[in-house]
Order: structure tokens, then sequence, then C-alpha cells
């Protein structure tokens, strides 16, 4: 198997080989220029579809963001990020339909060994300075909210229709249709018809 292949399949891999290489200053190129166009400037559109080539219609990254791939993250149809979205997509990133990001969320894929004598970096035989890690997926269903300061990490699974407040750490599953808060991140309750904000007379 090659490096990228032991990656997205969720074994140790040395990142630090010339195509994930290549492919992380790719991304990280167009992360850097799309965050220095103006919002109004078209251009963005070509570059988020170079920077996230499988995303659906009507994808909006407020900016700046920054991927470590794009290509590894998958967003539905009609997906809205705020300010400073960081997805570190080392593993596959599956987005759905109408999932909104508040400002300052992060999407973490990587893990890294617990043990230092198997996390700290060493010495190819090449010379080359380097380290063993490894990722897990996150898969975020359609039609949720990830609010201001959430932090998402590998392995996760969020639930369609779920809400996640705001400044959470979410490192384990959520269930579908459910609020969820707190640092590590806990289901409170379900989301149910009693919290709409609406009036019958208005729908």
């Amino acid at each position: 198997m090659t490096e990228k292949e032991k990656m997205l399949t969720g074994e140790l891999y040395d990142p630090n080989v010339d195509e994930l290489i290549s492919l992380r200053q790719k991304a990280h190129r167009l992360s850097r220029v799309y965050n220095t166009l103006d919002e109004t400037d078209e251009n963005r559109l070509k570059i988020i579809g170079e920077l996230v080539p499988n995303h659906g219609q009507n994808l909006t990254l407020q900016g700046p963001v920054q991927f470590d791939y794009g290509f590894f993250t998958r967003f539905g149809e009609n997906c809205y990020a705020n300010f400073n979205f960081t997805c570190v997509d080392c593993a596959q990133v599956t987005i759905g339909d109408n999932v909104f990001f508040g400002p300052n969320v992060s999407i973490l894929t990587p893990v890294h060994p617990l043990r230092w004598q198997e996390r700290n970096q060493f010495e190819r035989k090449d010379g080359v300075i380097t380290d063993k890690e490894y990722a897990k997926p996150i898969s975020i269903g359609s039609n949720c909210w990830i609010a201001g300061n959430v932090t998402i990490c590998g392995g996760v699974t969020i639930g369609e229709g779920s809400v996640i407040g705001a400044g959470s750490v979410v490192t384990r599953d959520i269930p579908p249709n459910t609020l969820a808060v707190g640092n590590p991140c806990r289901a409170i309750r379900e989301i149910t018809e009693r919290d709409s904000v609406f009036k019958e007379s208005t729908i």
C-alpha cells in the first residue's frame, strides 16, 4: 500500500512522502489564495472547484478557510461555513446537505499515538525527519447546525438534523435530531416540533 492508501484506510502512515506533500502544498496554496479574494470575486468559485472538487450546489465558504487536502472532503448541497473554517482531512470528511457551520469550526481527522515513543519524530533511512500518524473519518448528516468554536474529532458521526452547541468538543457519535453541547460534547435532548420558533399560523 502507498502511504496515501494507508492514510485513507486508517492505518499508520508516513505523511512526509512526495505524493502527500504535493497534495498538501496545493491545498494550502489554494486556501491562501482564496482567503485573499473579496467575497464578490468570481474567482472564488473557480478556486473552490479545484480545492474541494467534491461538493454540491450552493456551497458558501465565508473565509478564511484552511484545508489540509480538500480533495478528501465532500460537501452536499446548500452548505455554509462562517469565518475561520478549518478542515484537516487526512481521512474522508463527509458533510450532508444543508449543513451550517458557525465561526471558528475545526474538523480534525488526525489521531496521534498516545505513547510518546510512537508519536515522536524520527529520522528515516533517507535522512528525512518524519513521524507516524493515522486518521479517522468524520461524517456530518444533512440538516445539521454546528455552532461557533466547535471542534469535531476523528472517528465521529453526527446524525442528521442535530445541533451542536457553541464551544463543544465532539469526541463521540451524536444521534440524529439531537441537541448536544459541552466538552466533551454530550446529547442533551431530542429536537422535536416543540422547538419550532414559528407559530402554526405562519407556516
